[in-house]
């Protein structure tokens, strides 16, 4: 944390939205590999995050990511044991994460945002904690001269409209980065 304080110049705001319980999902933009660690420093409490299978199959880089708490989800079905590993974090001390882009977007937009992250809200009856990260796709252009940001929104209460949660995600991070959201293009 220290590095990305003096290094980088991180700026964190909005802790004060963090809720007290484990009662939520944390889901931040994703913009950079950096951007797993520095949730885990930033937040108060340990964050299980969700990784795609294929990582744990990469041998260097399977201890930083085990020593981080991810999950290793295959990310074409989220089946029952998904959904278990997720409630068994709910009962411990950690909370769980998952970036609703399901991959590294493009600088300055949101875009691939999947609903299966509101979906798991829905089931295990916790709000979503949008958090808006800006800066971190600049940190592997060196010299690098620019600041990190990471904004805490207002957690947004679980419910049965999946829609409605992933669009008031999508609304919150625009708030929070000043990034437009890119419709996916449909193919016919």
């Amino acid at each position: 944390m220290i590095r990305f304080k003096l290094v980088y110049r991180l700026k964190v705001e909005g802790l004060e939205n963090v809720p007290k319980d484990n009662e939520y999902i944390v889901c931040p933009n994703h913009l950079s590999t950096l951007d797993p660690p520095l949730m885990c420093g930033v937040l108060p409490r340990r964050i299980a995050f969700m990784a795609k299978q294929e990582l744990f199959d990469i041998r260097f880089l399977r201890w930083w990511i085990d020593w981080l708490g991810a999950i290793a989800v295959n990310r074409e079905s989220l089946g029952p044991s998904t959904i278990k590993t997720v409630m068994n974090i709910k009962k411990s001390k950690w909370v769980f994460g998952i970036f609703p882009q399901g991959t590294r977007g493009l600088p300055g937009t949101i875009s691939g945002v999947t609903k299966g992250f509101a979906g798991l809200a829905k089931i295990t009856k916790c709000a979503i904690l949008p958090v808006g990260i800006t800066g971190t796709e600049e940190v592997k252009r060196l010299p690098f001269s620019g600041k990190i940001v990471v904004k805490v929104g207002k957690p947004i209460p679980y419910s049965d409209d999946v829609e409605g949660m992933v669009s008031q995600w999508i609304d919150s991070i625009q708030k929070l980065t000043g990034y437009k959201y890119v419709q996916p293009e449909i193919k016919n």
